[in-house]
Formats: structure tokens, sequence, C-alpha cells
């Protein structure tokens, strides 16, 4: 199956989950073909069915329940209950049981793609050494949340950038188009139950955001609330691309991968039936590649990602020590030559698309 069959295969499979949105679905083709970066970060669906086949020797690795489209945009920022900056892994649409593996090395390649088109001046060396300094780390000290207070100066500087000014964001938002159908009758109980009064008034925008569910259904709800905006998202959510390619069915992942791993959780995010329904603020939300620094603070943000990535597979605990020994057996650069395939495989995938 090549990346046209394949990119057919699941969007069919797809639209019998859910309700697509054509124009949506065009644009997130158009978006695909616009760099590497893009065109990994849509089509999870192919990577599920080229990382077997590509890396063999890493799929039998212990396996963990874990996040599967892993990237290096989908860290973000949000306030747990004590109202605590947080920062970490915001985005379990795809969550599975897979190796170990699987997220360290989709993690490494987003990074190496990221490089190629000069999102990232780092070497590939050095990404794939502080990605596994972190996670072992993480791994051996039984995990650790990134609560952005007393701890990570530096990430914290990062999460509050000017890049992520409350004006620009709420501006950005706003701007979106009204959706005049408003939310679907069920949808309106959902969020009218995470609002902070309950008969509000509030409007529903479309918001494109994100590439792997372009071309679904997203509403985002705005309302004016003690003197400023406040906003909530509510998009579906199928399982995993990993199980469409099993030709399996099981059940959604998404609330049993936050209530075992080690998390400061975010009390907005919660799971209504196949809908995910959580609050938008600017330290509400995933931070880009565009946000990151420039010429400083590299080594250190990979490293916190290997570590937080420690942070969600230690929720099967089971498999702490099986990984930490399956990791002393393998070869000093078995990161890097996996991520090297990967992104290889990557790219002649994306040359196929955009050339068609």
């Amino acid at each position: 199956m090549n990346i046209h069959e394949a990119t057919q295969a699941y969007e069919r499979w797809l639209g019998r989950q859910l309700p697509l949105l054509p124009a949506d679905l065009a644009l997130k083709h158009r978006r695909m073909a616009e760099d590497p970066f893009s065109f990994l970060r849509a089509t999870y669906y192919r990577w599920v069915q080229t990382f077997p086949q590509v890396c063999p020797e890493l799929a039998r690795a212990p396996a963990v329940l874990a996040v599967g489209d892993l990237h290096v945009e989908n860290f973000g920022t949000w306030r747990d209950a004590e109202g605590r900056l947080i920062w970490g892994i915001n985005d379990f649409d795809e969550a599975a049981v897979l190796p170990y593996t699987h997220d360290l090395v989709r993690l490494a390649t987003s990074a190496l793609l990221a490089i190629r088109v000069h999102h990232l001046p780092v070497t590939a060396g050095r990404v794939c050494r502080e990605l596994l300094a972190g996670y072992v780390k993480g791994l051996e000290l039984s995990g650790r949340p990134y609560v952005l207070a007393e701890r990570h100066p530096w990430l914290r500087d990062l999460a509050t950038s000017k890049l992520r000014d409350p004006v620009r964001f709420w501006k950005k938002l706003a701007a979106w188009p009204e959706i005049k159908t408003g939310l679907p009758r069920p949808l309106r109980r959902v969020v009218t139950g995470t609002l902070p009064e309950p008969r509000q008034e509030f409007r529903v925008v479309h918001r494109e955001a994100g590439l792997g569910s372009l071309g679904r259904q997203r509403f985002t709800v705005l309302a004016e609330h003690a003197g400023g905006l406040i906003a909530r998202e509510i998009k579906p959510l199928v399982t995993s691309a990993v199980y469409w390619e099993a030709g399996k069915t099981v059940p959604l992942q998404y609330a049993n991968i936050l209530a075992r791993s080690v998390r400061a959780l975010d009390p907005f995010v919660g799971l209504h039936d196949q809908w995910i329904v959580r609050r938008l603020s600017p330290y509400c939300s995933r931070i880009e590649l565009a946000d990151l620094p420039k010429k400083r603070e590299h080594g250190k943000v990979l490293r916190a990602m290997g570590h937080e990535t420690a942070n969600l597979h230690l929720g099967t605990p089971a498999r702490t020590r099986a990984i930490l020994q399956d990791l002393a057996t393998r070869p000093s650069r078995w990161l890097r030559a996996a991520a090297e395939r990967m992104a290889d495989a990557t790219l002649a995938d994306w040359n196929a698309w955009r050339n068609h």
C-alpha cells in the first residue's frame, strides 16, 4: 500500500466513524505537501504502517500505554487544579498500547525532520542523546511533572514569552468564522456544564488547528465572563490509527493514559462519550516550533521532552524495569539510526504525495 492508497483507505474508514468536512480535508491535503514535518504530523495512519516494516527490531520491545502520535509540537502548557502552570504532552488522541520505542523514535524523527526544514538548529546526534538522557532519567526518578513555579525557570520563560501574548491570542481566536447553526443539542449540555455560569451566552466559531485531526468537526465556544473572554474546544475522537491498521475494535485510551501517567492534570480536560472538551487560553495550548528559543536551551527542551515521555510510560509501571534492561542491550546509536530510517521513509512518502 502506498501513501495515496493509505490515505484513501484511512479517510474512508474515518468517514464511517464521524462526519468529515470536505473543505478542511482538502486543506489538510495541501498542507501535507508543504514540508516533511507537516506531512509527518498529518499522517500518523501511515506511520503505523511503516514503523514495523522499517524498524522491525524495535517493534518487539516492551509495550506500554503510549502517546502514539508524539512529535516536538505535541507539547504545551495548562493550569492544574491549584492554578499552577504545567508543561508537558497535551495531545493523546492516538494513545494505544505500543512498544516504548515507538514514541521515542517518532519524537526523534519529528525533530530530525524539523532540522531539515530549518526549524530546529541542532544536530541529529544531539537530538537523540538529549531525548534518551531525559527519558532514562525520568524512568530512574519514577517521573516528575513539569510544574513551572520554583523549578525550570528557562521553561517558564518559554511558556510566558511574548509569542503567547493574551491580546494576540484572543484576537486571533475571535477572528475565526462563526458557525451559524451553533452547537448540536447534545454538545450544548456538555459545554454548559464546563462554563462558570449555567445559562451563559456564547458563540461558536470554526477554528482550524492541528493537522492530524484537520477535516473533523471542531467547535470552539467563546464567552465573556467577569470582564474577559473564556473559551472551550470540543472535538470528536476515534480509536487510534494503530487499531485501524490492525483491524481491531478497541475503546478510546485517552482517559486511561491521563489517569495512569505521572501528571498534574488539567481539570478542564474531560471525555464525554466520543468528544473531548478542554479549555483554551494563552497558557493552555500547545507550543509551536516558532515559539522555541532560536539559539539557546535546545538541549534542555529536548531532554525535558524525553523526561515527559517517561512520565507517560510510567503509567505502565510493571514495564519500567524491562524498559531499562532493554535499553541497556541496545547499541549507543540505536535511536539515531532508527529515526534516520524513519525520516527517510517519511521523506519518500512526502515526495510521492507532493509529486502526485
